[in-house]
């Protein structure tokens, strides 16, 4: 674990000479540990089976994600989501927090006026006469501007600035995160609307076969076992669509969230209406192989020492590791003597009119420097505290790192084996396809009973199901990939700096 040397606290009695040089040699030193980044807590490659393992960029959010409806969704969510309207105010209160530290080097110069009368009682007046006395005063002055010999103030800046940062990186990661929830819920619905389509075109199909029974049945030609059985797969290709369309609407509702708006809702893809009925087979046959027109890029993973600048909540975590190591010096600083200077400059009269006459200039300078010498231990705890905070954020640090090597393998897991699932549920729809088909031909010629129909069309229905579902997920692996690996570089792009008064400050 990354562990700084440890930092001995300078005994409270101190020389007058050893201060006097200390006081001379000083200049705004800085007694923070010196950061050093903690070594990698993975592996060196990922743990999976990967498509690629050479590095390259990551492309923008809507060169990966090309559906123009997508798009306009995600191009609403960035504007109008309240997650990231939150993490925006935080960066903002973190900026404000910043300025107010780097404020903080600077003196307060203001501008004071005072005017007194007094009346005093003769006992207590030297000429032991009752008087009455004034005073009238006017200039600037400095209060109390402490002198950053030990770079307290310093270190202040500097964790204020890396908390900044760090706010900055979670709000980048709130982004990111977003974009690939916007992008899995459109998939989602996208899912169900091929579901639907998919469930209505069996319904038309079973109504129709429901119509043709009853006819048979009607002239004899039928019993009406087989009608009941024909209306059994009706009556659940009904509760199946109804399912599903409660399942859409939910789905729906969720994306309506995330986007923050419903007004671009009405770009995502609706359920197709139900054929006639005379092409409903026809439709079903087809249906789920044209499901899930969409395809995500391939993507090269790289190696997880990619991820340090890449992903977001990484940066985030490792600024935060900087702050607390920052902290650290602005406790070690308390230890030393605090040296702070009070003056002022202005006129001073007995009377209102003569603050401004020849020989009113009046001044004041008034160095001090304080050491407290008993404070119930307040600082070596003070400085302890610090410690911990830093060593609990090298754990967050390493933590957040293995979470995003695992985010990566699952994502490279889940792509490949996914691959290998698609391939055997095509083939499980032909073979299901071609089962069904055998079996009404059967049927039709007396060599088989119509249970054997039943069984063979809930198959066929369940196996072209499942297709849709492995496609979506296949999406949702890529989507998983993308975020993973840190998404959008645009998104993730540092903030800092363009803007001189955010830059960082060494004195």
């Amino acid at each position: 674990m990354f562990k700084p040397a440890p930092f001995a606290r300078p005994r409270t009695a101190v020389t007058t000479a050893a201060l006097a040089a200390a006081l001379l040699s000083a200049g705004c030193a800085s007694l923070a540990p010196q950061y050093a980044r903690p070594p990698l807590p993975v592996a060196a490659s990922y743990d999976a089976p990967a498509i690629a393992a050479a590095d390259s960029a990551l492309p923008a959010w809507r060169a990966y994600f090309t559906a123009p409806a997508l798009q306009a969704l995600i191009a609403e969510a960035l504007t109008q989501n309240r997650d990231l309207r939150i993490a925006i105010a935080r960066v903002a209160q973190a900026r404000a927090a910043y300025g107010i530290e780097r404020a903080a080097r600077l003196p307060l110069v203001a501008a004071q006026a005072s005017g007194q009368r007094q009346q005093v009682p003769a006992d207590l007046s030297l000429t032991r006469k009752e008087m009455i006395t004034s005073q009238y005063q006017a200039g600037l002055g400095v209060s109390a501007w402490e002198l950053d010999l030990w770079g307290r103030l310093a270190s202040l800046r500097g964790a204020a600035l890396e908390e900044y940062l760090a706010s900055d990186a979670a709000r980048r990661a709130v982004a990111m995160a977003l974009i690939a929830h916007v992008a899995e819920g459109y998939f989602d619905v996208r899912e169900m609307d091929q579901r639907i389509a998919l469930a209505r075109r069996t319904l038309a199909t079973r109504q129709e076969s429901y119509r043709i029974y009853a006819r048979r049945v009607a002239v004899g030609a039928t019993s009406r076992l087989n009608l009941a059985q024909v209306e059994t797969l009706l009556l659940q290709a009904q509760a199946l669509t109804s399912q599903l369309e409660q399942e859409r609407d939910r789905k729906r509702h969720a994306l309506q969230l995330l986007v923050g708006s419903s007004a671009s809702l009405a770009a995502t893809p609706d359920a197709p209406a139900p054929p006639d009925a005379p092409n409903a087979a026809r439709s079903a046959n087809t249906s789920a192989d044209t499901a899930f027109g969409d395809t995500l890029p391939a993507l090269a993973p790289g190696l997880p020492s990619a991820l340090l600048e890449r992903r977001a909540d990484i940066v985030a975590a490792e600024h935060q590791l900087r702050a607390a190591n920052a902290n650290i010096g602005a406790a070690r600083a308390t230890f030393y003597p605090q040296v702070s200077l009070t003056a002022a400059l202005g006129t001073a009269s007995a009377e209102l009119d003569g603050l401004f006459a020849g020989g009113s200039r009046a001044w004041t300078f008034a160095p001090s420097i304080t050491l407290p010498l008993f404070d119930g231990g307040r600082r070596h705890q003070n400085l302890s505290l610090a410690e911990a905070r830093r060593d609990s954020a090298i754990a967050n640090y390493e933590k957040t790192i293995q979470g995003a090597f695992r985010d990566v393998a699952d994502a490279l897991s889940a792509q490949a084996w996914l691959g290998r699932q698609l391939t055997i549920a095509e083939r499980t729809l032909q073979v299901q396809r071609e089962r069904a088909r055998l079996s009404q031909l059967r049927y039709d010629n007396g060599a088989a009973a119509f249970l054997d129909v039943l069984d063979a069309q809930r198959d066929l229905l369940s196996a072209e199901q499942q297709l849709i579902q492995l496609r979506r997920a296949a999406l949702g692996a890529g989507i998983a990939l993308y975020s993973a690996l840190g998404g959008d570089p645009a998104v993730a792009a540092a903030p800092l700096a363009a803007s001189t008064d955010l830059a960082p400050d060494h004195t």
